[in-house]
């Protein structure tokens, strides 16, 4: 246990949980950050050789350049950026330990209960993001080796035969770039078509791919089972089961709502479960204890990014500020 009382805990090693700590150590404020993965744990689980929609300007925090070799950085370009500006302003980084509880006692100072110790902080920032959970399937043989959540790097299905699961951009693109890769790519789309938001430069592809056969899709069709060398899939014929070496379950995330829900934060009831806040201060109903990033919006993921919400940072210390000052 830490008997230090902090003037901020931060929850999340990402982008904005690294702007919020450069704030707060400039504020001269005493600081932690608190990851469960690695630095960056989310652009660090992107595809390995993925390059953003934003432009390098777009994603500097702390006044830092972002010098890239393109208009739009890399993953790997993105990871070493965020470790030189960690290594910049020297943050408190605590990683591989997972925030499993936040609570306010009746002193006012938050216990932050983690997977090694327990904190105490006057105030504390989710900034945890929505790439956190992945939504499961909930089926027979999830749980198998061959099963994976997150895409990495088409290398590792070369000769096999892969199921991507999901319609979505992550999939879309997912399903082409293997298939250029000479990969046999079948994909099982729940819906009767492709979504009618997946990026104007990859829909009409992978649709003329589907069209030709040189992708394999079954529409309006679920995943009822997976199995060593095959997989069970519901279609609206019936059931079919095809031979299987790999699945792509590219079924989207979810942030983790249980941790913000037992700290005490109410989730709105708009459809999109968004944290209750105020949107200046980011400060949510329960007194000093605030989100940060695209975890502020809930379900609502399509709304923030990195390049708006790098802002969140400097609001929230300068709430913390403010009311230091009238104590």
């Amino acid at each position: 246990m830490n008997t230090e009382i902090l003037d901020i805990l931060i929850v999340g090693a990402g982008p904005i949980g690294i702007a919020c700590g450069i704030e707060a150590k400039k504020a001269n404020l005493s600081h932690l950050i608190v990851e469960k993965g690695v630095l960056a744990n989310s652009v660090y689980h992107f595809p390995t050789h993925m390059t953003f929609f934003s432009t390098s300007e777009l994603l500097e925090i702390g006044n830092i350049p972002f010098l890239s070799h393109y208009a739009k950085p890399t993953r790997q370009e993105a990871l070493e950026y965020f470790r030189r500006v960690i290594q910049h302003f020297d943050l408190n980084i605590n990683l591989q330990e997972k925030v499993e509880e936040v609570n306010k006692n009746f002193g006012g100072l938050f216990k932050v209960t983690t997977s090694k110790t327990t904190y105490y902080a006057h105030n504390v920032v989710f900034a945890t993001g929505f790439f956190d959970q992945p939504r499961l399937l909930n089926i027979k043989g999830e749980q198998l080796p061959k099963v994976k959540h997150y895409y990495d790097d088409p290398h590792l299905y070369i000769n096999q035969k892969v199921l991507i699961v999901g319609a979505g951009n992550s999939a879309c693109g997912i399903a082409l770039e293997l298939y250029r890769k000479g990969i046999d790519v079948t994909m099982a789309v729940r819906k009767p078509h492709i979504k009618p938001t997946v990026k104007y430069w990859i829909k009409p592809d992978l649709e003329n791919r589907i069209k030709s056969g040189e992708i394999k899709a079954y529409f309006g069709t679920t995943v009822q089972e997976i199995k060593v060398d095959t997989v069970l899939l519901k279609t609206a014929q019936g059931l079919v089961e095809i031979e299987n070496d790999a699945v792509l379950a590219m079924t989207g995330y979810k942030p983790n709502f249980e941790l913000l829900q037992k700290a005490g934060i109410w989730l709105l009831s708009n459809g999109h479960k968004t944290p209750s806040h105020n949107p200046k201060t980011l400060e949510t109903n329960v007194e000093g204890l605030y989100v940060a990033g695209v975890i502020s919006a809930g379900l609502e993921t399509n709304r923030l990014f990195i390049e708006n919400t790098r802002v969140h940072a400097s609001q929230i210390v300068s709430n913390i500020l403010e009311k230091k000052a009238t104590i």
